[in-house]
């Protein structure tokens, strides 16, 4: 994508190394001082109307809300955050990286002020660094909760469903934001996609081709008596063998191998 490439080359100025680091400190630090009560996550999220009533840091500090859940399962969501960020930043680079973080961000954003009234997650941001991931590493083998050995490819196909069936079920905001993320991930792996249909459709091709042989040859002769007609799949348990002296590949049955007129051509019959 040569736009995107013209892109980078600006950014490189800008860009940020290991920023998912940032990501995962800053969720740690907002869980933990929710959890003892030194600050009030509510106003740390995301609520459009609030910002556009004088809150404006609501447009950083959503980044850093943790989920709504258990240490453990938090723990293990910072975790593998991690990890799939530093991956994705080892892939790519740390300027398409840090360009692929902010198109989330710059949609979620702008996709939560159709609704002000809502309030919007960064889970989908996460959301899209797993597909991200799981795209271009679709056999990574993981260990779910550090016990269960999964391939990725799976858990991104679960995923997939999940946003399908929060566009059906969701509210509004909820919609957007799915939107923002299918939209992130589509703008950097749209046309991967498309190259990867065509040649999926190519193999199916030769595949079928193959397949189509493969059955010719099942129901062909490999053999034929070129007397009787006896053939290889009439009558598997004879021993057919071909005359050096016939032109071309004649094949003859044990009665006739040593039985029958030999085949010349025009060139080879002997003059008068």
């Amino acid at each position: 994508m040569s736009w995107l490439n013209k892109l980078e080359r600006r950014l490189e100025p800008f860009a940020v190394s290991n920023i998912t680091l940032l990501f995962v400190v800053g969720q740690a630090f907002a869980y933990l001082t929710g959890m003892f009560g030194l600050a009030d996550l509510s106003r740390w999220v995301l609520v459009p109307a609030l910002v556009l009533d004088g809150e404006p840091w609501r447009l950083i500090t959503f980044l850093f809300v943790p989920p709504a859940s258990h240490w453990a399962f938090i723990a293990f969501a910072l975790y593998f955050l991690y990890f799939t960020g530093n991956a994705l930043e080892s892939y790519w680079g740390k300027v398409r990286y840090n360009l692929f973080l902010f198109t989330g961000y710059a949609l979620t954003v702008g996709l939560a002020f159709v609704n002000p009234y809502f309030v919007a997650e960064n889970k989908f941001i996460a959301g899209a660094i797993f597909l991200a991931f799981a795209y271009l590493n679709p056999d990574f083998q993981l260990l779910l909760f550090f016990i269960l050995p999964i391939r990725i490819k799976w858990l991104a196909l679960f995923l997939w469903a999940g946003f399908g069936f929060a566009l059906v079920t969701g509210n509004w905001a909820t919609r957007l934001s799915v939107l923002a993320a299918v939209g992130n991930f589509l703008i950097f792996f749209a046309r991967d996609l498309v190259l990867d249909l065509r040649s999926g459709r190519r193999r199916m091709k030769v595949n079928a081709e193959r397949a189509a042989t493969a059955r010719r040859e099942e129901t062909e002769p490999r053999h034929r008596c070129y007397v009787c007609g006896k053939t290889d799949l009439t009558h598997p348990d004879l021993d057919f063998r071909y005359c050096s002296k016939c032109s071309g590949d004649q094949c003859y049955c044990p009665e006739h191998i040593r039985n029958h007129e030999h085949v010349v051509t025009e060139a080879e019959t002997p003059k008068p």
